[in-house]
């Protein structure tokens, strides 16, 4: 039975505990544990348009893909617009003699005339050598992109018709493609959505700290959400309390309250050779107002026990030592903590985590 059959008739994917059937002993799983980053990790050098001769903006994928390996890191997860054929197959000679892997982001398609954008970018990534895709519904945070529910159900209706546009072209390639959870589907709203779909090539990028901001414990977004993710985006998280909710930040490995340790076990025992990209993003904190009547106009569902509980997590979790901020920084004092970040982050994944 596949996976994907097996989770949607057992009912909660957080209640998947049956194996996988054994795989025979000529072709064994082999533990991926070459360790990635992937492109918001350097989103100040990359999106900010920051002024640097020092540091100069990565402008395409083999330039990150030289840098990522002159750190250390064993794959670069990188946007995948604008290659053509001969750039692709650039890419993934380049990304072959460095032994690294290699996966792309990719934008869903808006509509059927957006169809053909997508679908040139998947046949780019297809002949770089990409088997993964990652992607998102929404490039914003829920609570600062609707004002009412009824915004967010076009926003649902409109997901659901862009995946079901893109679903045929990456089967037809061969291409995985993996939604995040990017602060907005509720773990619950992000199975239904892709039940909805059905298909054994749209899968999750499991990120393991953006569903904090919808009030949600991390290890049980892991933990139902692992059946299904095809990616990961590794981070680990602080919080702070402020007065119109809590502050969320990424913050190096090791450093917040995560339990990696557990989180890579149950991801890995879902799928043995699942890759793990490091994001950590250097900026400063997010605000999430919870306790402002313009964060709930999406989010009613959850009751006034919930958040209650939530919050005493929250209080117990609070840092002891201030949240990085970074906004008034020079720019190349930005950019140089962005890569010291990144080198942290991969010694500790290195040293305490069992990436390569």
């Amino acid at each position: 039975m596949k996976r994907r059959s097996f989770v949607k008739k057992s009912g909660s994917a957080a209640l998947l505990t049956v194996s996988l059937p054994i795989i025979p002993s000529f072709s064994p799983i082999v533990a991926e544990m070459r360790f990635g980053i992937a492109e918001a990790s350097y989103v100040q050098r990359r999106y900010a348009n920051l002024e640097s001769t020092t540091y100069p903006a990565f402008t395409d994928t083999l330039q990150m893909v030289e840098h990522c390996s002159s750190k250390g890191f064993g794959g670069v997860q990188f946007s995948v617009s604008g290659w053509d054929k001969t750039y692709a197959n650039n890419l993934k000679k380049r990304v072959e003699e460095l032994n690294m892997f290699l996966e792309g982001q990719i934008r869903l398609p808006e509509d059927d005339k957006d169809l053909q954008r997508f679908t040139l970018e998947v046949s780019a990534a297809k002949e770089a050598g990409v088997d993964v895709l990652r992607t998102v519904c929404l490039s914003g945070r829920r609570y600062e992109s609707f004002d009412t529910m009824d915004a967010f159900n076009e926003f649902r209706t409109k997901s659901i018709n862009s995946l079901k546009l893109a679903e045929p072209v990456v089967r037809n390639m061969g291409v995985k493609l993996a939604i995040e959870n990017h602060k907005d589907w509720r773990t619950a709203e992000m199975i239904e959505l892709l039940n909805t779909i059905d298909s054994e090539w749209i899968g999750v990028t499991l990120d393991t700290g953006n569903n904090i901001s919808l009030l949600e414990d991390p290890m049980e977004v892991v933990e139902a959400l692992a059946p299904y993710a095809f990616t990961v985006h590794l981070k680990d998280m602080a919080v702070a309390e402020y007065e119109d909710g809590f502050l969320l930040a990424e913050i190096n490995l090791g450093q917040g309250f995560l339990d990696l340790d557990k989180m890579i076990t149950v991801i890995k025992d879902h799928n043995p050779d699942i890759r793990f990209n490091l994001e950590m993003i250097t900026r400063d904190p997010l605000k999430v107002p919870c306790l402002t009547k313009g964060y709930w106009a999406t989010l009613d569902q959850i009751s006034g026990s919930e958040l209650a509980s939530f919050l005493h997590k929250i209080k117990k979790k609070n840092s002891t030592s201030p949240l990085m901020v970074i906004s008034k920084n020079p720019p190349d004092d930005k950019l140089a903590l962005e890569i010291a970040n990144n080198s942290a982050s991969l010694k500790y994944a290195r040293q305490r985590l069992g990436f390569n």
